[in-house]
């Protein structure tokens, strides 16, 4: 008779957390969450990002979606950055010098818009005094003195011409084409007749004086030309003079106030010389509607409403105002482009062609994070065309330097502005998943000199009296923030078991918060539907079970199909060299457990062990490993002293698709071993469990839910109280199983067989005493490894007869051939 294996204890099979050791009735009566929960590798790695002030220690969060990351990040950065300073702003300005390369200047926080202001103000009045200044008596008097001496000198000028003129013999007459030489009689010009009736000889001769006249001529308007010149520039000289005049005012006010920032009062330099210059500009933009309404009638002036006014050559382009930042920035860019990233450079179009200056200059995400803190998702970094270029580069050079996106891909080269570069001191977090890390460790050099701190988000914590708590205060957190209902003692206990399921680990609890809050929400909501004021443990079951309706209809149908035959899986009864295998099927949002029937047939041969979805190209690597040590065991146990010969084939029956995973190595052993010895399986037990080459069950992922879905095929065919599962030892820890599958162990109409060795196994699969090996190499009669070591014996044999017998045969064909 075999010995019975102990069964699992109820106790073993699902942790229970007692709401009574709650201090609390609801989750009203507790305080607020103060700190992050789970993550003390990651905070620690954090804070020492964060604190550490040498070059190139960004940080890299990384773990599964769902970890809390984000919520993580930010939470711990807003409370570390309410301690530090408020970085500078930063405006862009207008180089009057060099117009495609604005300048960038810093300010005190807040500084920006006041300078903004106060520089509008200050063109504002502007706009007013140039106007009034230009029209006063005092610069029209000036105008008219300079007019007044230029037409008297013109006069002189042209009367000194004409007396000349006329000492030869001629008369000086202005006509539209200019002026023009006319021979005189008593003192008056020649008619075209009286020139025409003199002499020749008198006519050669006043032809002989017009040259020199010419000559005069040329000299005098030369010299009227100068004394114009003259004017103008007097005339300008006292624009500048009133410009200067009006302006020194505005800006001795402002250079006062910042005459600490000498960058700053350089510009306001550069500003007013500018405008000295430029004057005439800005008289013209200040004139009345009704002034200049001639120019305005020519297609320039038709186009001249469409253009900037001069005034916005001198405006404050804000590019960072921390004006209403407490503390230091924390900036989460969602959409990480390379321009949201770095900034951008807008432009407009005029006359059929796009133009730009410094005020269509826009900051990015650097800018507004430059003293603080950027988050950003890693994906979305790399996903983004020049992004994680540009991130690079700037964290590299420490500065922010905004190029237009066509220069960077080399698109076009035309003229455009280069802004001048902003100073960076910037700590950026990255967040992503564990593979987009390594790969970007491995393949990228630059990656590991720029993101030196690895934030690695734990997965899941430890089940201790004090993570119960922070797991109330969580769910207090959820309630509170979100309005939702408030969860008495056992609704909250509901919870922590879940957690606990979802890490499949007695011992532990999930981190991945998002799905613990989805929770929350849904049992708050079912709560509502059932008009209660609180939320129960009741309500927490029923989020859970409408989660698990809405995801698994593909479960059903499976289930369904093994009711009615259609895949063939049996739960009673015994069949030689047939057991039920388990595996685990993920639709992404759902995971369940699946029954599947394991053959193996054994006969004489030298192929060992086939498997026959390697050969059909359905498995995967680690399967086929698995398979692959199945020759090893046989091998080891049974053929010390006789080779080990024979043929053997294993499959999946009635599987379609890739297996991957060794965890059905061990089932697929035990098949093998019934085919061999000949004792039938019970077709009521199902089994998971990798093995190795000694024998010995290894553990497998998804224990729980393999359990659960051979449960629900055993209650749909009919419990027996002789069906159950046998599963590695090392896995009892990861049993978090329904509360049906509980009592049904309870009830004895179910149990749970955990094993250490493949002997322990086939033992409760057959019903048979596996035994150890006796002294004389040799096992017991009547049982397993007995009947699996002679069959091998006579496999050996049968197939050396064998080949004695192919040996006689064809000498005796060579004989007969001689």
């Amino acid at each position: 008779m075999a010995p019975k294996i102990k069964e699992l204890p109820v106790e073993k099979l699902r942790r229970v957390c007692d709401p009574g050791q709650f201090e609390f009735t609801t989750t009203e009566e507790l305080p607020e969450l103060e700190e992050i929960i789970g993550q003390e590798r990651a905070t620690r790695a954090i804070d020492f990002g964060i604190d550490i002030p040498c070059y190139g220690y960004n940080i890299y969060a990384l773990g599964p979606a769902g970890a809390g990351k984000m919520t993580t990040i930010q939470t711990f950065l807003e409370r570390k950055a309410r301690t530090e300073k408020v970085p500078d702003d930063w405006v862009y300005v207008n180089n009057f010098q060099d117009p495609y390369q604005p300048w960038a200047i810093s300010l005190p926080p807040g500084g920006a818009c006041v300078l903004r202001d106060e520089v509008d103000e200050m063109l504002k009045s502007l706009q007013e005094e140039i106007p009034h200044r230009f029209e006063s008596e005092e610069y029209d008097q000036h105008k008219s003195r300079i007019a007044q001496e230029l037409d008297e000198k013109r006069t002189a000028e042209f009367k000194r011409l004409e007396a000349f003129v006329n000492e030869q013999g001629f008369a000086l007459l202005r006509t539209p084409m200019g002026f023009i030489f006319a021979p005189m009689v008593d003192g008056q010009p020649m008619s075209e007749e009286q020139y025409q009736a003199l002499e020749p000889e008198k006519k050669e001769e006043l032809e002989k004086h017009r040259p020199t006249l010419q000559k005069e001529l040329e000299k005098a308007t030369r010299q009227v030309r100068e004394l114009e010149k003259k004017a103008k520039d007097r005339l300008r000289n006292l624009d500048k003079e009133i410009a200067a005049f009006t302006v020194d005012h505005f800006f001795e006010t402002l250079k006062e106030k910042y005459s600490h920032h000498k960058e700053l009062v350089a510009y306001l330099d550069a500003m007013r010389s500018d405008m000295v210059q430029k004057i005439d500009a800005l008289r013209q933009a200040t004139q009345a509607p009704g002034e200049g309404a001639a120019e305005r009638e020519t297609m320039q002036g038709f186009f001249a409403s469409r253009l900037k006014s001069p005034f916005d050559r001198y405006r404050v382009n804000v590019i960072v105002d921390c004006c209403d930042t407490e503390g230091a920035p924390v900036i989460v860019e969602t959409n990480p482009t390379y321009q949201n990233l770095v900034g951008r450079i807008e432009h407009k179009a005029e006359f059929g062609s796009l133009v730009t200056d410094f005020s269509m200059i826009r900051g990015g995400a650097l800018h507004r994070a430059n003293g603080g803190y950027l988050v950003l998702d890693a994906k979305a970094v790399l996903s983004s065309a020049l992004a994680w270029t540009s991130l690079k580069r700037a964290l590299r050079n420490k500065e922010i330097r905004i190029e237009e996106m066509a220069q960077q891909l080399s698109l076009v080269a035309t003229v455009g502005l280069a802004p001048e570069p902003i100073p960076l001191d910037v700590k950026v977090v990255l967040i992503g998943d564990p593979q987009t890390y390594y790969l970007l460790y491995s393949l990228d050099e630059e990656f590991q000199k720029l993101f030196k701190v690895k934030a690695d988000f734990a997965t899941e914590m430890d089940w201790t009296p004090e993570n119960l708590k922070k797991y109330a205060l969580f769910v207090h957190a959820r309630c509170h923030e979100e309005k939702l209902r408030h969860f008495d003692n056992e609704a909250v206990a509901k919870v922590i078991e879940y957690s606990s399921r979802l890490v499949e680990n007695q011992e532990k609890l999930t981190t991945r918060f998002a799905h613990v809050a989805d929770i929350a929400r849904e049992a708050s909501y079912w709560a509502g539907r059932e008009g209660h004021d609180l939320v129960t443990a009741a309500d927490v079951q029923k989020a859970i079970e409408e989660r698990i309706y809405r995801s698994n209809q593909i479960e059903e149908r499976i289930r369904k199909q093994i009711e009615d035959g259609t895949i063939m899986v049996d739960t009673d009864g015994e069949v030689v060299g047939q057991v039920n295998g388990l595996s685990i099927l993920s639709l992404g949002d759902y995971i369940f457990g699946k029954p599947s029937r394991i053959t193996a047939r054994t006969f004489l041969g030298q192929k060992g062990v086939i498997n026959i979805e390697r050969e059909a190209k359905l498995s995967g690597n680690i399967h086929d490993k698995g398979v692959l040590i199945l020759s090893g065991y046989l091998g080891g146990k049974y053929a010390q002293e006789i080779p080990l010969s024979l043929s053997a084939s294993i499959c999946f029956e009635q599987s379609y698709s890739g297996i991957e995973g060794d965890s059905a190595s061990s089932t697929e052993l035990h098949a093998l071993l019934s085919s061999l010895s000949g004792f039938s399986i019970k077709q009521g037990i199902a089994v998971t469990g990798s093995v190795n080459q000694q024998g010995e069950v290894q553990a497998i992922g998804g224990a729980t839910r393999k359990i659960e879905g051979f449960f629900d095929v055993c209650k749909v065919q009919g419990l027996t109280g002789e069906q159950g599962v046998i599963i590695p030892e090392q896995n009892v820890k990861n049993l978090m199983l329904r509360e049906d599958v509980v009592e049904a162990v309870r009830q004895g109409k179910f149990h749970i067989y955990p094993v250490r060795t493949i002997d322990e196994g086939i033992t409760v699969l057959t019903g048979v005493e596996a035994s150890e090996r006796q002294e004389d190499d040799t096992y017991p009669e009547g049982t397993v490894n007995h009947a699996v070591q002679n069959r091998l014996r006579e496999l050996a044999t049968r197939l050396k007869d064998f080949g004695k017998k192919e040996e006689e045969e064809e000498e005796t064909q060579g004989e007969e051939s001689e």
